[in-house]
Protein backbone atom coordinates (compact mmCIF):
# COMPACT_ATOMS: atom_id res chain seq x y z
CA UNK A 1 0.00 0.00 0.00
CA UNK A 2 1.24 3.46 -1.23
CA UNK A 3 2.20 5.65 1.89
CA UNK A 4 5.39 7.71 0.59
CA UNK A 5 5.96 9.52 -2.88
CA UNK A 6 5.81 8.20 -6.19
CA UNK A 7 8.19 7.46 -9.05
CA UNK A 8 8.74 9.09 -12.09
CA UNK A 9 12.04 8.31 -13.81
CA UNK A 10 14.73 9.19 -11.43
CA UNK A 11 12.67 11.53 -9.63
CA UNK A 12 10.20 11.23 -6.47
CA UNK A 13 6.96 13.56 -6.20
CA UNK A 14 4.39 13.62 -4.32
CA UNK A 15 1.63 14.70 -6.59
CA UNK A 16 0.18 11.29 -7.22
CA UNK A 17 -0.65 11.11 -3.68
CA UNK A 18 -3.08 13.63 -4.16
CA UNK A 19 -5.99 12.37 -5.82
CA UNK A 20 -9.09 13.71 -7.09
CA UNK A 21 -8.21 17.10 -6.92
CA UNK A 22 -7.48 18.09 -10.11
CA UNK A 23 -8.72 22.31 -10.04
CA UNK A 24 -6.20 22.09 -6.49
CA UNK A 25 -2.66 20.80 -8.19
CA UNK A 26 -2.86 22.76 -11.38
CA UNK A 27 -2.40 26.01 -9.18
CA UNK A 28 -0.07 24.40 -7.10
CA UNK A 29 1.55 23.10 -10.15
CA UNK A 30 2.01 26.38 -11.41
CA UNK A 31 2.79 27.99 -8.18
CA UNK A 32 5.60 26.50 -7.39
CA UNK A 33 8.08 28.75 -10.57
CA UNK A 34 6.60 31.75 -8.74
CA UNK A 35 5.55 31.67 -4.90
CA UNK A 36 3.64 34.23 -2.96
CA UNK A 37 4.14 34.54 0.52
CA UNK A 38 1.52 32.78 1.84
CA UNK A 39 -1.30 30.11 0.87
CA UNK A 40 -4.65 29.38 2.14
CA UNK A 41 -5.53 25.58 1.60
CA UNK A 42 -9.34 25.11 2.69
CA UNK A 43 -11.48 21.95 1.95
CA UNK A 44 -13.13 19.15 4.29
CA UNK A 45 -10.90 16.53 6.44
CA UNK A 46 -9.69 14.04 4.08
CA UNK A 47 -9.54 15.67 0.89
CA UNK A 48 -5.77 16.01 0.65
CA UNK A 49 -4.66 19.12 1.60
CA UNK A 50 -1.36 17.91 3.68
CA UNK A 51 -0.90 15.69 1.38
CA UNK A 52 -0.67 18.60 -1.25
CA UNK A 53 1.62 20.31 1.04
CA UNK A 54 3.87 17.92 1.31
CA UNK A 55 3.82 17.68 -2.84
CA UNK A 56 4.26 21.75 -2.65
CA UNK A 57 6.74 21.86 -0.55
CA UNK A 58 9.18 19.08 -2.48
CA UNK A 59 8.80 20.51 -5.49
CA UNK A 60 9.40 24.08 -4.05
CA UNK A 61 12.66 22.88 -2.38
CA UNK A 62 13.49 20.78 -5.42
CA UNK A 63 13.44 23.47 -7.88
CA UNK A 64 16.55 24.79 -6.82
CA UNK A 65 18.36 22.11 -6.07
CA UNK A 66 21.81 21.65 -7.39
CA UNK A 67 21.54 18.55 -8.81
CA UNK A 68 18.76 15.94 -9.97
CA UNK A 69 20.17 13.75 -6.55
CA UNK A 70 19.58 16.48 -4.15
CA UNK A 71 16.54 17.16 -5.77
CA UNK A 72 14.83 14.15 -4.97
CA UNK A 73 16.28 14.14 -1.41
CA UNK A 74 14.30 17.18 -0.99
CA UNK A 75 10.90 15.75 -2.56
CA UNK A 76 11.57 12.18 -0.53
CA UNK A 77 11.83 14.13 2.53
CA UNK A 78 9.04 16.37 1.98
CA UNK A 79 6.90 13.75 1.15
CA UNK A 80 7.51 12.40 4.30
CA UNK A 81 7.06 15.21 6.22
CA UNK A 82 10.48 15.00 7.32
CA UNK A 83 12.54 17.53 5.89
CA UNK A 84 14.26 20.57 8.14
CA UNK A 85 12.94 23.27 6.16
CA UNK A 86 9.21 22.47 6.22
CA UNK A 87 7.77 23.44 9.97
CA UNK A 88 3.94 21.89 10.55
CA UNK A 89 2.31 23.50 13.48
CA UNK A 90 -1.02 22.29 14.99
CA UNK A 91 -3.00 22.67 18.15
CA UNK A 92 -2.69 20.08 21.04
CA UNK A 93 -5.45 20.75 21.64
CA UNK A 94 -9.22 21.64 19.84
CA UNK A 95 -7.99 25.61 19.64
CA UNK A 96 -5.00 27.04 17.21
CA UNK A 97 -3.65 29.40 20.22
CA UNK A 98 -2.78 33.21 20.43
CA UNK A 99 -0.62 35.07 22.71
CA UNK A 100 1.56 33.21 25.26
CA UNK A 101 0.76 30.36 27.04
CA UNK A 102 1.44 26.79 28.19
CA UNK A 103 4.91 25.66 30.16
CA UNK A 104 7.23 26.72 27.67
CA UNK A 105 5.52 30.12 27.08
CA UNK A 106 4.70 29.42 23.63
CA UNK A 107 1.20 29.06 21.45
CA UNK A 108 0.89 27.82 18.19
CA UNK A 109 1.08 31.81 16.86
CA UNK A 110 4.01 32.65 18.58
CA UNK A 111 5.48 29.36 17.25
CA UNK A 112 4.52 30.01 13.56
CA UNK A 113 6.10 33.40 14.04
CA UNK A 114 9.20 32.50 15.36
CA UNK A 115 9.37 30.08 12.58
CA UNK A 116 8.61 32.39 9.81
CA UNK A 117 11.72 34.13 11.15
CA UNK A 118 14.15 31.60 10.54
CA UNK A 119 16.62 30.69 8.39
CA UNK A 120 16.31 27.58 5.78
CA UNK A 121 18.46 24.90 6.65
CA UNK A 122 18.74 22.62 3.69
CA UNK A 123 17.03 24.38 0.60
CA UNK A 124 16.95 27.84 -0.40
CA UNK A 125 13.17 28.61 1.01
CA UNK A 126 11.31 27.28 4.21
CA UNK A 127 7.38 26.68 4.46
CA UNK A 128 5.59 27.56 7.95
CA UNK A 129 2.42 25.47 7.55
CA UNK A 130 -0.50 25.76 10.29
CA UNK A 131 -2.51 22.98 10.33
CA UNK A 132 -6.32 23.69 11.72
CA UNK A 133 -6.31 26.97 11.33
CA UNK A 134 -9.86 27.33 10.95
CA UNK A 135 -9.85 26.73 14.86
CA UNK A 136 -7.57 30.29 15.70
CA UNK A 137 -8.71 31.87 18.23
CA UNK A 138 -9.29 36.09 17.92
CA UNK A 139 -5.59 36.61 19.58
CA UNK A 140 -4.00 34.17 17.03
CA UNK A 141 -5.62 35.95 13.86
CA UNK A 142 -4.27 39.26 15.26
CA UNK A 143 -0.81 38.09 16.34
CA UNK A 144 -0.42 36.60 12.80
CA UNK A 145 -1.75 39.39 10.96
CA UNK A 146 1.45 40.67 10.11
CA UNK A 147 3.31 38.19 9.54
CA UNK A 148 1.78 36.71 7.21
CA UNK A 149 1.25 39.81 4.83
CA UNK A 150 4.77 40.16 5.02
CA UNK A 151 6.95 37.23 5.82
CA UNK A 152 10.73 37.63 5.08
CA UNK A 153 11.73 36.62 1.97
CA UNK A 154 12.44 33.22 1.72
CA UNK A 155 9.54 32.28 3.45
CA UNK A 156 6.30 30.66 2.71
CA UNK A 157 3.22 30.38 5.15
CA UNK A 158 0.76 27.64 4.24
CA UNK A 159 -2.86 27.73 6.63
CA UNK A 160 -4.44 24.69 6.62
CA UNK A 161 -8.42 24.59 7.54
CA UNK A 162 -11.49 22.99 7.33
CA UNK A 163 -13.11 26.66 6.45
CA UNK A 164 -12.95 30.48 6.67
CA UNK A 165 -14.82 31.65 9.96
CA UNK A 166 -15.54 35.75 9.48
CA UNK A 167 -13.52 36.94 11.83
CA UNK A 168 -10.54 35.42 9.56
CA UNK A 169 -11.35 37.41 6.94
CA UNK A 170 -8.51 39.61 6.85
CA UNK A 171 -5.98 37.29 6.90
CA UNK A 172 -7.85 35.13 4.20
CA UNK A 173 -7.64 37.98 2.16
CA UNK A 174 -3.62 38.39 2.36
CA UNK A 175 -3.23 34.97 1.01
CA UNK A 176 -3.97 32.93 -2.03
CA UNK A 177 -6.75 30.45 -1.44
CA UNK A 178 -6.42 26.85 -2.87
CA UNK A 179 -9.73 24.88 -2.30
CA UNK A 180 -10.13 21.28 -2.35
CA UNK A 181 -13.27 19.62 -2.39
CA UNK A 182 -14.65 16.64 -0.60
CA UNK A 183 -13.21 13.13 -2.37
CA UNK A 184 -15.81 11.37 -4.06
CA UNK A 185 -16.13 7.60 -3.01
CA UNK A 186 -15.32 6.54 -6.71
CA UNK A 187 -12.16 7.94 -5.98
CA UNK A 188 -11.32 6.24 -2.83
CA UNK A 189 -12.48 2.96 -4.13
CA UNK A 190 -10.25 3.82 -7.16
CA UNK A 191 -7.10 4.75 -5.21
CA UNK A 192 -7.51 1.52 -2.94
CA UNK A 193 -8.18 -1.05 -5.52
CA UNK A 194 -5.22 1.04 -7.48
CA UNK A 195 -2.85 -0.17 -4.42
CA UNK A 196 -4.12 -4.02 -4.42
CA UNK A 197 -6.72 -3.87 -1.52
CA UNK A 198 -9.82 -6.14 -2.53
CA UNK A 199 -12.59 -4.50 -4.31
CA UNK A 200 -14.84 -5.71 -1.51
CA UNK A 201 -12.45 -4.78 1.71
CA UNK A 202 -12.50 -1.14 -0.64
CA UNK A 203 -15.79 -1.07 -0.47
CA UNK A 204 -16.59 -1.43 3.51
CA UNK A 205 -13.34 0.88 4.00
CA UNK A 206 -14.64 3.73 1.94
CA UNK A 207 -18.08 3.39 3.34
CA UNK A 208 -16.79 3.88 6.56
CA UNK A 209 -14.10 6.33 6.11
CA UNK A 210 -15.96 9.46 5.99
CA UNK A 211 -14.58 10.40 2.86
CA UNK A 212 -11.15 10.71 4.52
CA UNK A 213 -8.82 8.78 2.00
CA UNK A 214 -6.26 8.71 4.90
CA UNK A 215 -8.76 6.50 7.46
CA UNK A 216 -9.81 4.50 4.43
CA UNK A 217 -6.15 3.42 3.69
CA UNK A 218 -6.01 2.31 7.43
CA UNK A 219 -9.58 0.51 7.60
CA UNK A 220 -8.36 -1.51 4.41
CA UNK A 221 -5.70 -2.93 6.67
CA UNK A 222 -7.87 -3.99 9.23
CA UNK A 223 -9.35 -6.98 9.69
CA UNK A 224 -11.65 -6.49 11.95
CA UNK A 225 -13.79 -3.66 10.75
CA UNK A 226 -16.57 -6.03 9.72
CA UNK A 227 -17.02 -7.09 13.37
CA UNK A 228 -17.19 -3.74 14.68
CA UNK A 229 -19.53 -2.31 12.21
CA UNK A 230 -22.11 -5.73 13.40
CA UNK A 231 -21.19 -5.16 16.71
CA UNK A 232 -22.57 -1.33 16.37
CA UNK A 233 -25.32 -2.86 14.44
CA UNK A 234 -26.63 -5.27 16.93
CA UNK A 235 -26.59 -2.98 20.02
CA UNK A 236 -30.30 -2.08 19.64
CA UNK A 237 -31.90 -5.70 19.44
CA UNK A 238 -29.55 -6.44 22.82
CA UNK A 239 -30.84 -3.63 25.11
CA UNK A 240 -33.22 -3.79 27.72
CA UNK A 241 -33.33 -0.83 28.87
CA UNK A 242 -31.00 -2.38 32.08
CA UNK A 243 -27.83 -0.49 33.30
CA UNK A 244 -26.32 -4.07 33.53
CA UNK A 245 -27.13 -4.30 29.88
CA UNK A 246 -25.79 -1.01 28.70
CA UNK A 247 -22.70 -1.20 30.64
CA UNK A 248 -21.54 -4.56 29.49
CA UNK A 249 -22.26 -3.65 25.94
CA UNK A 250 -20.02 -0.35 26.19
CA UNK A 251 -17.24 -2.69 27.76
CA UNK A 252 -17.38 -4.67 24.62
CA UNK A 253 -17.56 -1.77 22.26
CA UNK A 254 -14.56 -0.45 24.05
CA UNK A 255 -12.39 -3.47 23.79
CA UNK A 256 -13.00 -3.37 20.32
CA UNK A 257 -11.78 0.04 20.05
CA UNK A 258 -9.10 -1.30 21.88
CA UNK A 259 -7.97 -3.33 19.16
CA UNK A 260 -8.75 -1.03 16.08
CA UNK A 261 -5.95 1.52 17.17
CA UNK A 262 -3.64 -1.13 16.31
CA UNK A 263 -3.09 -0.90 12.65
CA UNK A 264 -2.96 2.99 13.22
CA UNK A 265 -0.09 2.39 15.87
CA UNK A 266 2.05 -0.18 13.81
CA UNK A 267 1.93 2.74 10.50
CA UNK A 268 3.19 5.21 13.28
CA UNK A 269 6.14 3.05 14.43
CA UNK A 270 7.04 1.98 10.98
CA UNK A 271 7.15 6.22 10.84
CA UNK A 272 9.28 6.82 13.14
CA UNK A 273 11.62 3.50 11.90
CA UNK A 274 11.30 5.28 8.35
CA UNK A 275 12.54 8.56 10.09
CA UNK A 276 15.47 7.45 11.97
CA UNK A 277 16.69 5.40 8.63
CA UNK A 278 16.81 8.98 6.71
CA UNK A 279 18.03 10.73 9.65
CA UNK A 280 21.25 7.93 9.21
CA UNK A 281 20.90 7.47 5.33
CA UNK A 282 20.12 11.40 4.85
CA UNK A 283 22.73 13.02 7.23
CA UNK A 284 19.72 14.97 7.96
CA UNK A 285 20.45 18.06 9.93
CA UNK A 286 18.09 19.97 12.59
CA UNK A 287 16.75 16.84 13.61
CA UNK A 288 16.87 17.67 17.62
CA UNK A 289 13.33 17.91 18.49
CA UNK A 290 11.66 16.60 15.26
CA UNK A 291 11.50 12.96 16.60
CA UNK A 292 9.89 14.12 19.25
CA UNK A 293 7.58 16.13 17.21
CA UNK A 294 6.63 13.62 14.79
CA UNK A 295 5.67 11.17 17.81
CA UNK A 296 3.64 13.92 19.49
CA UNK A 297 1.68 14.19 16.12
CA UNK A 298 1.12 10.49 15.88
CA UNK A 299 -0.74 11.03 19.75
CA UNK A 300 -2.79 13.08 17.93
CA UNK A 301 -3.69 11.14 15.40
CA UNK A 302 -4.47 8.00 17.66
CA UNK A 303 -6.88 10.11 19.68
CA UNK A 304 -8.37 11.23 16.07
CA UNK A 305 -8.79 7.83 14.70
CA UNK A 306 -10.47 6.33 18.24
CA UNK A 307 -13.38 9.93 17.58
CA UNK A 308 -13.68 8.45 14.10
CA UNK A 309 -14.15 5.36 15.42
CA UNK A 310 -16.80 6.23 17.51
CA UNK A 311 -18.59 8.51 15.29
CA UNK A 312 -18.71 5.51 12.38
CA UNK A 313 -20.53 3.39 15.77
CA UNK A 314 -22.75 6.45 16.38
CA UNK A 315 -23.67 6.97 12.44
CA UNK A 316 -24.21 2.99 12.25
CA UNK A 317 -26.76 3.20 15.48
CA UNK A 318 -28.59 5.95 13.76
CA UNK A 319 -28.83 4.27 10.52
CA UNK A 320 -30.47 1.32 12.41
CA UNK A 321 -32.65 3.46 14.08
CA UNK A 322 -33.45 5.20 11.12
CA UNK A 323 -34.28 2.49 8.82
CA UNK A 324 -36.80 0.79 11.61
CA UNK A 325 -38.37 4.15 11.79
CA UNK A 326 -39.21 3.45 8.28
CA UNK A 327 -41.97 1.15 8.98
CA UNK A 328 -42.93 1.84 12.60
CA UNK A 329 -46.69 2.63 13.83
CA UNK A 330 -45.41 5.27 15.71
CA UNK A 331 -41.94 6.42 14.73
CA UNK A 332 -41.25 8.85 17.35
CA UNK A 333 -38.84 7.47 19.87
CA UNK A 334 -37.01 5.89 17.23
CA UNK A 335 -36.41 9.35 15.96
CA UNK A 336 -35.91 10.74 19.55
CA UNK A 337 -33.03 8.06 20.06
CA UNK A 338 -31.86 9.62 16.32
CA UNK A 339 -31.11 12.69 17.85
CA UNK A 340 -29.82 11.49 21.17
CA UNK A 341 -26.87 9.37 19.08
CA UNK A 342 -26.38 12.59 17.58
CA UNK A 343 -25.83 14.34 20.64
CA UNK A 344 -23.75 12.26 22.12
CA UNK A 345 -21.60 12.25 18.82
CA UNK A 346 -21.12 15.90 19.18
CA UNK A 347 -20.38 14.89 22.79
CA UNK A 348 -17.78 12.88 22.15
CA UNK A 349 -15.89 14.92 20.26
CA UNK A 350 -15.27 17.26 23.01
CA UNK A 351 -13.28 14.62 24.99
CA UNK A 352 -15.46 14.08 27.67
CA UNK A 353 -15.53 10.16 29.60
CA UNK A 354 -16.08 7.77 26.97
CA UNK A 355 -17.64 5.11 28.80
CA UNK A 356 -19.88 7.31 30.79
CA UNK A 357 -21.50 8.95 27.78
CA UNK A 358 -21.99 5.67 25.50
CA UNK A 359 -23.07 4.60 28.73
CA UNK A 360 -25.72 6.46 29.30
CA UNK A 361 -26.72 6.52 25.34
CA UNK A 362 -27.56 3.10 25.98
CA UNK A 363 -29.53 3.02 28.82
CA UNK A 364 -31.56 5.63 27.15
CA UNK A 365 -32.04 4.16 23.36
CA UNK A 366 -35.39 2.22 23.33
CA UNK A 367 -34.72 -1.87 22.52
CA UNK A 368 -35.09 -2.94 19.10
CA UNK A 369 -35.36 -6.90 20.07
CA UNK A 370 -38.88 -7.03 20.51
CA UNK A 371 -39.82 -5.34 17.34
CA UNK A 372 -37.28 -7.64 15.39
CA UNK A 373 -38.01 -10.71 17.10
Amino acid sequence: MATAATFEGDAVTGWDLVPGQPAALQRLRAAVEHPVHAYLFVGPEGSGKRAALRAFAGELFAASAASPESAERHRRLAAAEHHPDLVVIEPDGAIFRGGRGGTDGETEASAVIREAFGSPVEANRKIVAAIGFDSANDTAVGALLKTIEEPPDRTVIVLVARNVPPSQSAIASRCVRIDFSALDPTVLRAVLIGEGVDPERADLAVASAGGSLERARILATDDRLGLRLDAWKAVPVQLDGTGATATRLVGELRAMLDDASAPVVAAHAAELATFDDEVEAYGMTATVGRRKSLAARHKRIERQSRLSELRLGCTVLSRVYLDAAVDAPGPGPLLDAVDAIGRTATVLAMNPNEELALTVLFWDLPSLGARRG
